[in-house]
């Protein structure tokens, strides 16, 4: 039986924007987005729409600033890709259950956004910058923001074949990268 070639698959991780904390009393998944976050996630979004960076499918956070970032840079979009609300990417660990959840719901996709918080999305970014744009590599190395997006490529049979070393990053794009020409 030959093996079959690998296609290229793009993992996009995109960093909620930035949050209010005018109400301590609020639960942290309740959280909105502040103002500044807002105009982050539009950009964003325009950003994506620009460089072609359109996923197939989304796996969101239920929290709400996770849902809301998504909500905006989604309408700068011109395609309205699946989105499907994960609790297991409401997490603050080392980015292990991100790494379950692609390979469990990647599903046919070729393109892949999940929508999370830190320090999990970054530090998965991290575990996956060994090949690529050296520069890219260091700026993420220093600091993943809030409505940071990584974007990363690899040759793999499906998302359930997920390996780190397997991805290449192609873009590592904060908020403050961009400019209105995007």
């Amino acid at each position: 039986m030959t093996k079959s070639n690998p296609r290229v698959l793009k993992l996009m991780l995109f960093r909620h924007a930035k949050s209010s904390w005018g109400d301590p009393g609020l639960d942290d998944r309740d959280r909105p987005l502040n103002a500044r976050g807002k105009s982050a996630a539009q950009a964003m979004g325009r950003v994506m729409r620009h460089r072609g960076l359109l996923p197939e499918l989304v796996l969101c956070s239920p929290a709400r600033r996770a849902k809301d970032t998504w909500s905006i840079a989604a309408g700068e979009l011109k395609t309205a890709p699946k989105i499907a609300f994960e609790e297991d990417v409401y997490d603050f660990g080392n980015g292990g259950k991100l790494v379950e959840l692609i390979r469990t719901k990647g599903g046919k996709s070729r393109s892949l956004l999940l929508v999370g918080h830190n320090p999990s999305m970054e530090r998965l970014a991290q575990r996956l910058t060994g090949k690529g744009d050296k520069k890219l590599r260091e700026r993420l190395e220093k600091k993943y923001p809030t409505g940071a997006l990584a974007v990363f490529d690899a040759e793999l049979d499906s998302w359930a074949d997920f390996a780190e070393a397997a991805f290449s990053i192609a873009h590592f794009i904060r908020p403050r990268d961009v400019t209105t020409a995007d």
